[in-house]
């Protein structure tokens, strides 16, 4: 199926490695042009060099999601250089564990790392997005459905970043403008392996998160995650707006009994 993608100019936040570099690499052989945007120079170049020797197109730039005047630097010579704004995948996030405890200052540096900068790239973009009537994608949580346990900052960011979505959604859509959120719950990436690998019996502790997923009793991989990206910011998905799509295998919304019988 033909999405309708080439050469679009898609802003990947964080696109350089695990769910981030999936959605990078599918855009790519859709025939867009992914930006990743992110600070790990080194490991943006490298998937960027890759992508290009299979005979696509990628670009990266540095940014610091936090440097707001960096952030718009980002957009302003992507305009330059690419002339036009298509789609934003705000993807760049992280489970920082800031907790009750942390105190409001921490919780405020969360939201910083994890929510602010979704609306001020958003903001930034907003121009080019109105004149190509492009689409936005908000990679959320399910932490922000469940709640997780010691992580006030995060969850609150990602609870946040499906309010926007709706309110985007509304606020845009009279521009042609298309607004989703796509929610991952267990993916394996290179961050959740150094995390699990933390825990006092990380093999164990893996076999149990694995057994409660509904859905083929596995975790869902970074591809099924980047191919609904793709999809749902493309023209083939050119009434969806304002959804929470939750491509999770079962494991935030059905029953619980679903979580522990053996499903055959």
């Amino acid at each position: 199926m033909d999405l309708g993608l080439k050469d679009r100019v898609v802003l990947v936040t964080g696109g350089a490695k695990g769910i981030g570099e999936a959605i990078t690499r599918s855009f790519a052989a859709e025939g867009a042009i992914p930006v990743i945007i992110g600070r790990n120079r080194v490991e943006a170049a490298d998937l960027v060099a890759e992508i290009m020797s299979d005979g696509y197109r990628a670009v990266a730039e540095h940014a610091e999601m936090t440097d707001l005047p960096a952030l718009e630097a980002v957009v302003a010579k992507v305009l330059e250089s690419q002339g036009r704004i298509d789609i934003v995948v705000n993807n760049a996030a992280m489970n920082d564990g800031v907790d009750l405890t942390a105190g409001p200052d921490a919780f405020r540096a969360s939201l910083e790392r994890n929510l602010v900068h979704v609306y001020a790239l958003v903001h930034y973009c907003l121009s080019a997005l109105k004149e190509s009537r492009g689409s936005i994608i908000n990679i959320g949580s399910k932490v922000a459905e469940t709640g997780q346990g010691g992580t006030s900052g995060y969850a609150a960011s990602k609870g946040g970043l499906n309010g926007l979505t709706r309110e985007w959604a509304v606020d845009l859509g009279r521009f042609g403008i298309r607004v989703n959120a796509v929610i991952p719950a267990e993916v394996m990436t290179p961050m959740y392996q150094r995390w699990i690998q933390t825990l006092p019996n990380p093999e164990a502790t893996l076999a149990q998160i694995t057994s409660t997923i509904p859905f083929e009793r596995r975790f869902t991989t970074a591809q099924e995650i980047a191919d609904t990206v793709v999809f749902a910011a493309s023209p083939r998905s050119s009434h969806t707006t304002g959804q929470i799509l939750y491509v999770d295998g079962g494991y935030t919304h059905l029953d619980r009994a679903a979580t522990v019988r053996d499903l055959g």
